[in-house]
């Protein structure tokens, strides 16, 4: 055996600049629930503006997020989630990219939710009616849950009114049961795999009463409308959905991103109210969809742009990122070990791209510790970069 590699678990030592760890990320890909989000005014202006109006109206809203790969779209996605993810009154789905077709976005949402929080929403729909037709009172899923295990609700009871109210609410009879199913033991995973649209033989459809299948674009959002329209019917606020990589699209057959467009144009017509899209696309294909599809992107009519950080983006990025790990009070500059002039240098270097921004900035702390740098001046920069 011998020594070309040395592999060790030490860790690196960032005492010497009052941090605990190297704070900036090795692969600078975006958090599932970012905890920092560098700004740019006019961005964070429009999307809680967007945000917002869904929020206090109800009213359906859209928005079009554009910037070059690396400026931070998927981030800027990833936090406004963050931001709703907490709230009682609002459903949130994330779309990596919206695949071969609108049945992928669909799948991509459901899929987002979860199977726990599908079969919550079928519990308290449950609870809603056995709260209308019993002279129990369930406040919400668990209690409904608990209900009927302790055997003071039967299924039977309630779920004939369960079913016709949903049907009603759905105008989709088929989407009411697999919800229902979604609280039998026995058939769960089957109405987990047909809400999904995964698919299912017809002897497990046959099983629960389900006539067709969710195998098309037209029935991915004849099956988003239902569900949307069963949270409003349970008082939610609205729908998001937050659709990431939207330039893909290209890569389809013009037939393809056509019939994509149109399903998501329709989906847009049919509701109103209580949904939310917002979409991460690169410039220079939504200009493509701006010039060619006018029915879809009038639909939207909102776009804002993530620009190359500036200067003050760019410090104010490293101070946030330097704060999570500090162990003493901020030091001055807030952006020790990094000179003024060295950031100015990676700014230059990285034309402002906030992905190759992160990546310098944890090479240079690595390599100063490693080196015992005091600073990380634009010479050491210069030569490590």
């Amino acid at each position: 055996m011998n020594d070309t590699f040395t592999i060790t678990d030490e860790q690196q030592d960032y005492s010497q600049y009052d941090l605990d760890a190297n704070p900036f990320p090795y692969s600078p890909v975006p958090a599932e629930d970012p905890e920092i989000y560098c700004g740019q005014p006019h961005v964070t202006e429009k999307i809680s503006s967007t945000v917002s109006s869904v929020l206090s109206t109800g009213k359906s809203k859209h928005l079009v997020v554009t910037g070059k790969y690396g400026n931070g779209k998927s981030h800027t996605l990833k936090y406004t989630r963050s931001l709703l993810r907490d709230r009682d009154d609002v459903v949130v789905g994330y779309v990596a990219q919206p695949g071969e077709g609108f049945l992928d976005i669909y799948h991509e949402f459901i899929y987002d939710l979860g199977f726990s929080r599908v079969q919550e929403i079928a519990y308290e729909y449950l609870a809603a009616v056995t709260c209308d037709i019993t002279d129990e009172n369930p406040t919400g899923a668990n209690e409904m849950e608990s209900l009927l295990d302790d055997g003071e609700i039967l299924l039977s009871e309630i779920v004939p009114e369960t079913i016709r109210r949903l049907s009603d609410v759905t105008k989709f009879a088929d989407f009411a049961r697999a919800i229902v199913h979604m609280v039998y033991e026995d058939t769960n995973l089957y109405a987990w795999q047909w809400l999904t649209a995964e698919g299912i033989r017809y002897e497990q459809r046959k099983e629960m009463e389900i006539h067709s299948a969710l195998d098309d674009d037209t029935m991915g959002v004849r099956a988003f409308t239902a569900m949307k329209n069963i949270l409003l019917d349970l008082s939610y606020t609205g729908v998001f959905v937050f659709v990431d990589e939207f330039e893909s699209i290209a890569r389809l057959s013009p037939k393809n991103e056509q019939a994509t467009l149109n399903s998501i144009r329709h989906l847009m017509d049919q509701n109103s109210n209580g949904l939310c899209m917002l979409f991460g696309c690169a410039p220079e294909v939504w200009q493509d969809v701006m010039s060619e599809y006018h029915a879809f992107s009038e639909r939207i009519g909102q776009e804002v742009a993530l620009r190359p950080l500036t200067t003050e983006n760019l410090t104010e990025l490293v101070e946030d990122y330097l704060s999570r790990e500090r162990t003493s009070a901020v030091p001055d500059p807030a952006v020790r070990p990094f000179t003024e002039n060295s950031l100015e240098l990676i700014l230059q270097r990285s034309q402002g791209n906030i992905r190759q921004v992160l990546s310098v900035c944890s090479r240079m702390l690595d390599n100063a510790a490693s080196e015992s740098q005091a600073e990380i001046t634009a010479d050491f920069t210069q030569e490590h970069i």
